[in-house]
């Protein structure tokens, strides 16, 4: 990300409004929130530092379309530079050292000092590394960044088996993008099956026989002992819990990822599982909000607090805290939803599937089918298997606290759509 010097805003800003804020942190949460700031009418000083040298981008295409060569940097961008010219927003490179919330400034390493009235950290997250002998030789990888995923893309182009650590999305989404390279892919997991806390079994079945049917090896129940490379320093082989070994010249960790929360922290912030923010993305200083992958929020639906990694959770809480940075304050309630593409596949979630007892299964093609989860007969999530008209009408459903019973749902010719459709005290609940 180029810096660009940008004036301030010659508008003063609004009474009740904030004189100056500073973001930390421009992925999807940090653009998102200079974006609705404006959208909303804020004139005051909008400072958007990150520290990556890029301009904001989006990151779901990293593991799949960038991956293949079907979208450059370029297409990446959420906006071009001149946005932020003509929006006023101070686009900053560099890295941010400390926080001092008693002066309400933020220092970059290269001494840089930046005052603000109001703070929104939207730090993310880091990848996880593995913890094995020979983690740090060349060809293993992790992907987060644009960074990783140029040199991830460049040893795929190498590659002849690629060796997955972990099953979940970015694991699974670049080994659908590996296998549709013409690599071979083994995917190791510790656990029984793909995406175990993510999706029903149903589901993980469904995806275990996609990625087979292409060509994938699966194997579960297993761990990483150790990496062993060449005399070049580069990987070569991966040893197994069980003491077996597989050939392999890249390696992907896909094991999750981990708040960025050492700033929050070493300022004195409420820390545990992310950075605590309350219902409406506030942290324990009420000159700074925390969003994104990085916040560990109350869901009010469940009461549970919360830290989740996507676009939706980080698009949602960037347009709250705007919102109340701008007078119109209001608790974050929005619908979790999420999706994946693998293969000619997508799988759409909506809601959490915190624990469910009943199942129904919509749909008889055994490549796109829905799964509604209930517990104590309440609806919590629909998962759905190439049946986009399915999730959408549960993003619906659920987000309007539409009820529905598990015996109603499992009738026959049952729909989502129908059962919205339907009239609930004198009227019906519109389709859009």
């Amino acid at each position: 990300m180029t810096t660009h010097a940008v004036a301030p805003s010659a508008d003063r800003p609004a009474p009740g409004h904030p004189a100056s804020v500073v973001i930390v942190g421009a992925g999807q949460g940090g653009y998102q929130t200079a974006a609705s700031l404006r959208e909303q009418g804020y004139r005051g000083r909008l400072v958007l530092i990150d520290a990556e040298d890029e301009l904001p981008y989006e990151r779901p295409p990293l593991s799949k379309a960038y991956l293949l060569g079907e979208a450059d940097e370029d297409q990446l961008r959420l906006r071009p530079a001149t946005y932020y010219a003509r929006q006023s927003v101070e686009l900053v490179a560099g890295s941010v050292t400390a926080l001092d919330p008693a002066a309400r400034t933020v220092r970059l390493a290269d001494g840089r000092v930046f005052g603000y009235d109001h703070l929104v950290l939207a730090t993310g997250a880091s990848a996880r590394t593995l913890d094995v002998p020979g983690a740090g030789l060349r060809g293993v990888h992790t992907l987060r960044t644009t960074r990783d995923a140029a040199a991830l893309r460049a040893s795929l182009g190498t590659a002849r088996h690629a060796v997955v650590v972990g099953a979940g999305f970015i694991g699974l989404e670049f080994a659908a993008a590996a296998r549709r390279a013409g690599r071979g892919v083994t995917v190791v997991e510790t656990l029984d099956r793909p995406l175990a806390r993510a999706v029903s079994a149903r589901t993980a079945e469904h995806v275990t026989q996609l990625h087979r049917q292409e060509g994938t090896r699966l194997l579960f129940g297993q761990g990483v002992a150790a990496l062993h490379g060449d005399e070049q320093g580069r990987v070569s082989a991966v040893e197994l819990t069980d003491g077996s070994w597989l050939s392999a010249d890249l390696v992907l960790a896909g094991i999750g990822a981990i708040p960025r929360t050492g700033l929050a922290a070493a300022a004195g912030l409420a820390v545990s599982g992310g950075i605590v923010v309350d219902s409406r993305l506030l942290t324990s200083d009420p000159h700074i909000s925390a969003i994104g992958d990085c916040a560990a929020f109350p869901q009010v639906r469940s009461g549970n607090r919360l830290r989740l990694e996507s676009v939706q959770n980080a698009v949602g809480h960037a347009e709250a805290v705007a919102a109340r940075l701008t007078g119109a304050a209001r608790d974050y309630d929005e619908l979790p939803w999420f999706w994946s593409d693998q293969f000619a596949t997508t799988v759409q979630i909506a809601g959490l599937n915190e624990g469910h007892d009943t199942e129904v299964v919509l749909g008889e093609d055994p490549d796109a089918f829905s799964v509604l989860l209930f517990r104590a007969g309440e609806l919590r999530a629909v998962e759905s298997v190439n049946r986009p008209g399915d999730h959408l009408a549960a993003r619906r459903l659920l987000g309007q606290g539409v009820p529905l019973d598990p015996a109603e749902a499992a009738a026959p010719g049952f729909t989502l759509r129908g059962h919205l459709a339907a009239p609930r005290g004198g009227a019906a609940v519109p389709l859009g």
